[in-house]
């Protein structure tokens, strides 16, 4: 198996990026080709001491950074390590593309280059977070900020699938993201969706709450690409801001000091259940080709873990899954 890395995607590109997929081809047994500056990437390498043969470089001499605007990005640099890497796979040079890049040109390109399945109007991004039960799969987060009815029910056709085929969770429960729990809450697209999603083969539960996001109440959260990210990023901020505040509390009690001390493996459990960079990246659903997407700040470890989710979903034939559960007559 070989996985396409940008290797100058994200904040911390490309010295993270190489040391995530170092470890990466240590661990899972695959092929990882770096695309980006060659010079840099092997120059990272070597002081890494990388001395294996599961790691390549393909040459792109152009980077799209991550506030430049994604369509337009996508055009004026062909010969950006994202456009290159995508483009890779497109022609079969490899079977999976991973990036902590610009997400919009992430989409932009993979939408373009790749194409969309067939039964599929619009890409998704899902994403796995941790809940009170386990995990849920939310999506969009970012891909699809004015979607139609008939695009979410596909998002949960998809996400089902996911949770199915690739998380091993049969029969997962499906909610839509609104204001209220009551079918006569939201917008009317929403309530459009919803009646959508009522009439479907999913095991849909009906509408929940912002307050159930973390809570398991359901395997699988649908919304527009808008909500969802909002959704994410201030659920990201609420748990910066918490860490802030208890260091703070901390450093000032001396009691609390102790109990901290005597508390460490506990907090060791909880920040690792709450850590991101273990959940890996965001694949992009909809796409015929498997794309994964990475937080930006990502660090060595999501990187790594970022690579196993694309490593899972060809494993798991994914897209096949996909296209059986949009297509079921075919």
């Amino acid at each position: 198996m070989k996985i396409i890395v940008d290797a100058m995607g994200g904040d911390y590109a490309p010295g993270v990026v190489i040391q995530g997929a170092i470890a990466a081809v240590k661990e899972y047994n695959i092929d990882v080709v770096l695309v980006g500056n060659e010079a840099r990437i092997n120059s990272l390498l070597k002081k890494n001491r990388y001395r294996g043969s599961n790691i390549s470089v393909y040459p792109a001499q152009e980077v799209i950074e991550m506030r430049e605007p994604a369509a337009a990005s996508v055009r004026k640099k062909k010969n950006s390590s994202i456009v290159v890497g995508l483009n890779l796979v497109k022609e079969g040079k490899a079977d999976a593309f991973v990036s902590v890049g610009n997400t919009g040109a992430v989409v932009c390109a993979a939408t373009l280059f790749l194409n969309l399945l067939p039964g599929i109007e619009r890409p998704g991004i899902a994403i796995v977070i941790p809940t009170l039960k386990g995990i849920s799969l939310i999506i969009d987060v970012g891909a699809n900020i004015d979607p139609k009815p008939m695009q979410l029910l596909q998002y949960g056709i998809m996400a089902d699938a996911y949770f199915r085929y690739i998380l091993n969770r049969p029969n997962p429960e499906v909610g839509l993201l609104n204001i209220g729990e009551e079918e006569s809450k939201g917008t009317e697209f929403v309530k459009e969706t919803h009646e959508l999603l009522s009439q479907s083969s999913l095991n849909f539960i009906g509408n929940i709450e912002g307050k159930d996001l973390f809570s398991g109440k359901c395997d699988v959260i649908i919304c527009d690409g808008f909500v969802g990210n909002v959704a994410l990023k201030v659920s990201e901020s609420v748990a910066e801001v918490f860490q802030e505040f208890l260091k703070r509390y901390i450093k000032s009690d001396p009691l609390a000091l102790l109990g901290v001390t005597l508390l460490r493996n506990s907090f060791r459990r909880f920040k690792k259940d709450t850590d991101y960079s273990e959940y890996g990246g965001a694949p992009l659903l909809g796409v015929n080709g498997i794309v994964i997407i990475g937080h930006g700040r990502s660090n060595a470890n999501a990187i790594k873990n970022a690579i196993r989710v694309a490593k899972e979903e060809v494993e798991g034939k994914f897209n096949e899954r996909i296209l059986e559960a949009i297509n079921p007559a075919k």
